[in-house]
């Protein structure tokens, strides 16, 4: 399985929703924009500066078929691009870098009692408690909050993912519940921003990654049922005011993309 995933992962970089939620592919409200952060001396003072270690693309073929609904190899969908998101850090978790996605139109999201956040990741990758995971940024009552929902193994009741349940796993993340969200975010609180980070390296072992490859595959990317099944590696909507309450404050511990 690990060498089926580095054999797919060659090939996309040589060439460069599911059930349960609404896809929002082509719809430019909610969408996830990946970065990279490598950290300068300032930055990580006392640590030393970061590393170039760190990747984070949409890249068609390492995903899930992109109308959500159809089974990953069926005729069907032969002619589907199949955005996956590759996130990785090809070096130890202690190097002051990450990669990630900035999750835009989430702003000013009210948090109920239902809220949740989530995506479906690709079997054989990297999947821990502290990555991938939701750095999310809320307030409530003029008080700001910060909260770590996830990481990845810290669901609670994981299921195959719909679309491929051999070779992909759901995971979804209830904010009220405190084994998945650290602190838990209250409900009627609104959302200032929401991030993925991918932090954990290759010297971080997992069930899912016992070797270390240090790279994970996610789709399906669920904002409290919605789902981003693709995306685009170029930020739009950087310096501009769409109306949707995004003001960029992301705690995604910087950015240079």
């Amino acid at each position: 399985m690990k060498r089926n995933l580095f054999t797919l992962l060659a090939l996309a970089l040589f060439v460069a929703v599911a059930t349960g939620g609404t896809a929002a592919a082509d719809d430019n409200r909610v969408t996830a924009v990946p970065f990279t952060f490598v950290g300068t001396a300032a930055d990580c003072a006392p640590s030393p500066a970061g590393s170039q270690i760190v990747t984070a693309a949409w890249l068609a073929g390492m995903g899930l078929p992109d109308n959500g609904t159809s089974l990953n190899g069926a005729p069907g969908s032969a002619n589907d691009p199949h955005f996956g998101l590759l996130l990785s850090k090809n070096g130890p978790t202690t190097d002051c870098s990450s990669s990630g996605a900035r999750i835009r139109g989430a702003a000013g999201m009210t948090v109920n009692a239902g809220f949740h956040l989530g995506f479906d990741y690709r079997n054989g990758g990297h999947c821990g408690a502290g990555a991938p995971r939701f750095n999310v940024t809320w307030k409530l009552a003029g008080i700001q909050g910060f909260s770590f929902v996830g990481g990845c193994s810290n669901d609670s009741t994981p299921t195959p993912a719909p679309q491929d349940p051999v070779q992909w796993t759901r995971v979804r993340f209830e904010v009220q519940n405190p084994g998945e969200s650290f602190p838990i975010i209250p409900v009627g609180a609104e959302i200032v921003s929401i991030s993925i980070l991918f932090d954990e390296g290759t010297d971080t072992a997992t069930v899912q990654d016992p070797m270390g490859v240090g790279l994970a595959v996610i789709d399906n990317i669920d904002i409290n049922g919605t789902l981003i099944t693709r995306g685009s590696n170029t930020d739009n909507n950087k310096g501009k005011n769409k109306g949707n309450g995004d003001n960029g404050d992301d705690n995604d511990q910087g950015e240079n993309d």
